[in-house]
């Protein structure tokens, strides 16, 4: 088993101003680079084996100003694409209330909120990809086939081991998606999580169990 902490990347300009985001590269705000320190000494005493992040600047960045605050030698940082947040087409740089009244339109919703409740979270990357005039969009699918390789990359680590700790910088949607999948009910799904904010996973090569959630214990 390995203890996983998945870290939302500090504020970005995109997440000021009510944006999707996606694989798109929009800079830290200076909250942003507050939030990456911030909760690097919060968990300055965590030893971590390993750390990895999207290849998204408001990722690299956010773990590299959190890993300089840890007590431990750090580890080298590994970034790779299969850590992104969902991939939006078109819609990238879009403001989000406007695109999920484009997704939400055809099944006689307008808002993400409203759709989360009547269809779940993987229904709203099915219906994006659908409203996206180019079909580029992640559906759901495309998506988990995307993470789940992230998450089997990890647990390939030949240099990891039973009880080890690994960072993890995260994104937004990719936690409120593996908080509807593993979360068993038990978690608001809303809403994003705090910019910064601490989500923590045991992971196994047969289960994916969340212990915290936007820091907060899942009871």
């Amino acid at each position: 088993m390995l203890n996983l902490y998945l870290i939302r990347h500090g504020q970005t300009y995109y997440n000021r101003y009510n944006k999707l985001q996606g694989w798109s590269n929009a800079p830290l705000t200076d909250q942003g680079r507050a939030d990456a320190v911030s909760v690097g000494k919060r968990l300055a005493d965590i030893e971590f084996k390993a750390a990895y992040s999207s290849d998204t600047t408001r990722a690299i960045d956010t773990a590299n100003m959190l890993l300089a605050q840890n007590a431990y030698a750090v580890p080298a940082l590994i970034s790779d694409w299969h850590f992104r947040e969902e991939f939006y087409g078109s819609y990238e740089g879009s403001n989000m209330d406007k695109a999920w009244l484009d997704a939400g339109a055809p099944v006689g919703l307008t808002t993400y909120a409203e759709i989360v409740d009547q269809y779940g979270v993987d229904k709203t990357k099915d219906l994006l990809k659908a409203a996206d005039p180019w079909h580029d969009a992640e559906d759901s699918t495309a998506y988990w086939q995307r993470v789940e390789a992230g998450f089997a990359m990890i647990l390939a680590n030949p240099a990891l081991h039973d009880g080890d700790n690994v960072l993890v910088i995260s994104h937004g949607n990719t936690l409120i998606s593996l908080a509807e999948r593993y979360g068993a009910g038990k978690i608001q799904i809303h809403e994003r999580p705090a910019n910064g904010s601490v989500t923590q996973i045991a992971l196994t090569t047969d289960s994916l169990h969340i212990i915290k959630y936007n820091d907060q214990v899942v009871e």
